[in-house]
């Protein structure tokens, strides 16, 4: 149906659309198959380098070529191509002749190389750039003046001696030097086989001499040593057979002993099994009947267990009920005593308040009277507070010259001796100096004015008055200080030229006066 459907709309429709549908298709069809043909699949010994507009380098720069290995790519017709590099292994004969070794010795060093176009990333791109397009002839040339430049450098750098015997050494410092280079123009360093190894001067063949030589000596010393160990042998194989022969016929002789002593040993057991099975029996007899005892007694011991367990119950009950009873007793008793306690507490803290409060009633009743007698001394005083505060200063005077007296009660004088001036036991003032000395010396008692004003208060009028000294007196008291001196102590003296008498008996005067 579909078919028919098409063949009635072709049918019905132009020639000319006809035609240009099929152009149309004929091209989209043209340029699939072209497409088709630049998808190009990269086989696993190649490695297909696309060129042209690939794009820029990291850093913006215009990317040379794009390299693939084992995959495959769209190669863009007109602004893009492709070329194959071939993988396949290069062998490269290196017949390297007088290359001088570290000890400016021209040796010969023969060699095969084999080395490929690496698949490395970086390295594969250095090949791209540097051998796309080469002969496979231009390759191994190119390889070869890497590897004969390298090659000199490496023995230059190393003893005959050890290019010689140590090859893995020598091998692999020609491996890293080759094959860092031939990265650098995308090839790798796949084998290296020296073929053999010469010099002009025959070095190497004089170290093969010596070695060949020194292999012949060791392998006559080592027969040398063979033929001694040998002799050493037999003579130990002698001593052995010997001392064999001798520990054998020993060894019979103990094998006899042994044998003795084994059937003494199978006696002994025999006679000990059957002793042992004489005494199995007996105490299986034993045992059996220690059995039958035992059992009676557990017997009479579960009978005897049943009835203390029945008098401990009893008992128990017994001793409970009491101690529940006493416990009971002992609570109330105890419950009894507290509350006793808690009310003599509250007696005695009821009698202290009242005591406390009876004492502060008495403070505040004195207080009163305290305050109703000030009261009544400062309306005797005339109202002034300050005049009646000096009343009763006046009443307390004895009491301050009591205080006064004590201070120098306890002063000690065990002697005072007193010379005289000496001019006739008289001063300026008509007294002696004994009569100064006393006078002072009753004069370092505080006067009554210096305790009032040493208190910030000044002596009532009524009490005296402090007068003025004339000149003269204060001249003759400065005078008389300076001539007595008293010290106190257990001898106290002032030294004049008045005789002991005089000054005693002025000393007396002065007193009596």
């Amino acid at each position: 149906m579909p078919m028919k459907l098409m063949n009635v709309m072709l049918a019905a429709m132009p020639f000319e659309i006809i035609c240009l549908l099929a152009v149309v298709a004929l091209l989209v069809f043209t340029l699939f198959l072209i497409f088709l043909s630049r998808y190009r699949k990269c086989p696993s010994d190649r490695i297909m380098v696309i060129y042209g507009k690939v794009g820029k380098n990291s850093d913006g720069s215009a990317r040379s070529s794009k390299c693939i290995h084992g995959g495959a790519a769209f190669v863009w017709p007109i602004i893009q191509s492709y070329q194959y590099l071939d993988l396949t292994p290069i062998s490269i004969a290196v017949d390297l002749r007088s290359a001088l070794s570290r000890q400016n010795i021209r040796i010969d060093v023969p060699s095969i190389f084999t080395v490929g176009i690496s698949t490395e990333q970086g390295v594969m791109q250095n090949a791209a750039e540097r051998l796309l397009g080469l002969k496979l002839s231009e390759i191994q040339e190119l390889a070869k003046d890497i590897i004969f430049g390298q090659l000199r450098l490496v023995i230059a750098t190393m003893d005959i001696e050890e290019i010689n015997t140590d090859r893995d050494k020598f091998l692999e410092a020609v491996s890293r030097n080759v094959e860092t280079e031939l990265k650098k123009i995308g090839l790798r360093l796949i084998n290296v086989n020296v073929t053999d190894i010469s010099d002009e001067s025959g070095y190497i063949s004089a170290l093969g001499k010596e070695a060949a030589a020194k292999a012949i000596n060791d392998a006559k010393k080592n027969v040398a040593e063979k033929e001694r160990d040998g002799s050493i042998g037999e003579a130990l194989a002698q001593k052995d057979q010997r001392i064999q022969v001798a520990s054998a016929n020993s060894m019979a002789i103990r094998g006899e002993n042994d044998a003795k002593i084994e059937v003494a040993n199978s006696e002994a057991v025999r006679r000990e099994k059957a002793a042992e099975a004489m005494r199995l029996a007996i105490a299986a007899e034993k045992v059996q009947a220690a059995k039958a005892l035992e059992e009676a007694y557990a017997a009479e011991k579960e009978a005897e267990l049943s009835r203390s367990a029945r008098e401990k119950a009893t008992l128990e009950a017994d001793v409970i009920v009491k101690a529940e009873i006493n416990k009971r007793e002992v609570e109330l008793a105890a419950e009894a005593e507290a509350e006793k306690i808690r009310r003599k507490a509250a007696g005695e803290a009821d009698a202290i308040y009242a005591k406390m409060e009876a004492q502060a009633r008495g403070m505040q009743e004195i207080l009163q009277k305290q305050a109703a007698g000030f009261e009544k001394i400062v309306a005797a005083a005339g109202g002034d507070a300050k005049n009646a505060m000096m009343l009763m200063l006046a009443d307390k005077m004895e009491d301050l010259m009591k205080i006064q007296v004590e201070a120098i009660r306890d002063l000690k004088i065990d002697k005072v001796t007193v010379w005289d001036s000496g001019n006739g036991g008289a001063g300026a003032d008509g007294k002696s100096s004994t009569a100064n000395f006393i006078s002072g010396l009753m004069k370092s008692v505080p006067p009554m004015n210096e305790i009032f004003e040493m208190a910030g208060m000044n002596l009532p009028e009524f009490l005296g008055k402090k007068m003025d000294k004339p000149e003269g007196e204060e001249a003759a008291s400065a005078e008389a200080g300076e001539t007595a001196k008293v010290v106190s102590g257990t001898d106290a003296s002032v030294s004049t030229e008045a005789p002991v008498a005089e000054a005693g008996a002025s000393a007396e005067e002065d007193v009596q006066s």
